[in-house]
């Protein structure tokens, strides 16, 4: 009945979209949007996923990248299609930009392998491109540049203010677009194997939470990638907060006012999808289990219904997860969790809804104990974990079958009746039998 149910729904989704029209957005391999989906070779496309931010990182050592090669193919042997990871390392320990316009090509490399090698295994990528915290340099690592170029700054989020400090960052954006990569012999900007770009992990704004500094600044740069590449799709990286334009929905927030507006943000021209990400225990630390997931299941519903009547755009869960640190842990709480998370998708996608897949945080592979924050996920160690991210791509693979089969029997109908109507036509006026 499900399935029926599902059936209608597509079929109702072809008659809006245009069969024509939905075959060829996706005809040269990109993703691309259509109305509220995702689509990808002529289907809609519902995408299960991971973050790895340390894969550049990693294959910047020859001699570390078979760690790269074995997450992705753990993560494809679990049926996930999608990862999201850093195209910045701005300045410190093996970085990938030493300084302005400035880079370490070793690092380069490794990010080309890192996009090579999801290529082999059919992996998309999301990549952002800075980050609002410190760990890899972030805003503040440019803010520090423009200081030692003579620049008063009085904070870190003058990054989002300053014309010395953004054209550091457009130089980036640049870069990073236009770059050659030297294991696939595409620019970035021509690569498929790229799903999007992301603007920044997680941009907060603090001191001005009215929010017009982070809009602007969206607005900005969304028009400066989109100036060098129309091929791919664009995010700003949000991790969902409320702001000013929808004071009713500002409640949801977990007492957090950053500057940013979930709404208002994705309405920018140039913004393709809008993104939330959603850490129950980081944000209601004092909370119990119950009540983080009580806080969970109202924050997806809200986000996915304001995806859906009011931007009207897709949505991904870029980050989401449960720390083994937190006090109290157990496994079953954490596969609670992943199970509210992917009901949630898996029931908006089998309505044709907005809902297009989520992004836990992190995977790792055997031999990086270094890198444990307490989110991380082991597929090999996992198993419970495991086999639950594994169904839920198994399902999301359903739906999009479902309506790859209903696409290629309307294209038979199609067809079908072309044929019939050349075949009238030859004979019109003929007589026909005795």
């Amino acid at each position: 009945m499900k399935h029926f149910s599902l059936a209608i729904l597509l079929a109702i989704l072809i008659h809006q979209l245009g069969l024509h029209s939905f075959v060829e957005a996706g005809r040269n391999g990109f993703i691309r949007t259509w109305g509220h989906h995702f689509v990808l070779n002529g289907s809609p496309y519902y995408a299960n996923g991971f973050n790895a931010y340390w894969l550049m990182y990693m294959a910047s050592d020859p001699s570390q990248r078979f760690k790269v090669s074995a997450a992705f193919q753990e993560a494809s042997s679990h049926g996930l299609t999608v990862a999201r990871t850093w195209a910045f390392s701005d300045g410190g320990y093996r970085p990938l930009q030493y300084a302005p316009g400035s880079y370490n090509d070793q690092t380069f490399k490794g990010l080309d392998f890192v996009i090579a090698e999801a290529r082999k295994h059919g992996i998309k990528l999301i990549l952002s491109l800075v980050n609002n915290y410190e760990s890899f340099g972030g805003k503040k690592q440019y803010v520090n540049w423009a200081r030692n170029q003579g620049q008063y700054l009085t904070s870190d989020d003058d990054f989002f203010r300053n014309p010395v400090v953004k054209g550091y960052y457009k130089n980036h954006v640049s870069t990073v677009l236009n770059r050659y990569n030297s294991f696939t012999g595409l620019h970035y900007k021509n690569d498929p194997t790229i799903m999007a770009w992301e603007l920044m992990n997680e941009p907060r704004c603090t001191s001005d939470p009215s929010g017009r500094t982070i809009q602007a600044w969206i607005m900005e740069m969304a028009a400066h990638v989109k100036s060098i590449d129309r091929n791919h799709l664009l995010e700003v990286g949000l991790e969902g907060f409320y702001g000013q334009s929808s004071p009713q929905r500002r409640s949801l927030n977990p007492g957090l006012n950053i500057g940013t507006d979930f709404i208002a943000n994705n309405k920018i021209p140039g913004i393709d999808f809008a993104t939330v990400h959603s850490y129950p225990d980081q944000w209601l630390s004092g909370a119990n289990d119950q009540n983080q997931l009580s806080f969970l299941n109202n924050w997806l519903d809200a986000h996915i219904q304001d995806s859906q009547n009011i931007l009207r755009k897709p949505l991904l869960l870029t980050e989401f997860g449960k720390s083994s640190k937190d006090s109290g842990f157990n496994t079953y709480q954490r596969d609670q969790l992943f199970n509210t998370v992917y009901n949630k998708i898996y029931s908006s996608a089998r309505r044709g809804g907005v809902a297009a897949g989520g992004m836990f945080w992190q995977l790792l592979t055997d031999g990086m104990d270094s890198f444990r924050d307490g989110y991380e996920i082991i597929l090999s160690q996992s198993s419970s974990t495991a086999n639950i991210i594994a169904q839920q791509s198994h399902k999301l693979y359903q739906v999009r079958q479902i309506f790859a089969r209903m696409r290629n029997v309307e294209r038979w109908k199609k067809a079908k009746a072309a044929r019939r109507a050349q075949w009238l036509s030859r004979n019109r006026g003929k007589r026909i039998g005795n």
